[in-house]
């Protein structure tokens, strides 16, 4: 766990210094007791999925008129669901130490999500 410190002027002081560079550095992921399956996680990542969608449906139904090619709703809609699938995971590498090839793996996983749903926007656009 990191070291506490009450003040700033304590942050900067060598003691505290000393501590930080001694380690280990922990940060700690604390669940309630009991199961975790794995049916709630998949509902809410189900859930989570369709708030992206609804997003960047929105995005590409006030960007875009009906009638438009498919190429140009998919490059729009895959966009903007990348941006909420993947880029926020930058945050993890940068703030909290994770490696960043896993990081770089989860934007993978999010990316083929958002291809996934890019072309199905595509293949469904109205035509207008």
């Amino acid at each position: 766990m990191l070291p506490r410190a009450r003040s700033g002027a304590e942050m900067r002081s060598p003691e505290f210094q000393k501590k930080l560079s001694e380690g280990p550095i922990w940060i700690i992921t604390a669940r309630p007791a009991g199961s975790h399956g794995m049916g709630k996680a998949l509902v809410l990542w189900f859930l989570y999925l369709l708030l992206v969608a609804l997003f960047a449906g929105y995005v590409a139904a006030i960007a875009l008129p009906a009638g438009t090619h498919y190429l140009t709703v998919f490059r729009l809609a895959g966009t903007a669901a990348f941006m909420a699938l993947s880029l926020g995971l930058l945050h993890d590498s940068i703030w909290y130490g994770r490696q960043w090839r896993t990081t770089v793996k989860l934007m993978f996983d999010g990316l083929i999500y958002a291809l996934l749903l890019g072309g199905t926007f595509g293949w469904l656009w109205p035509r207008g």
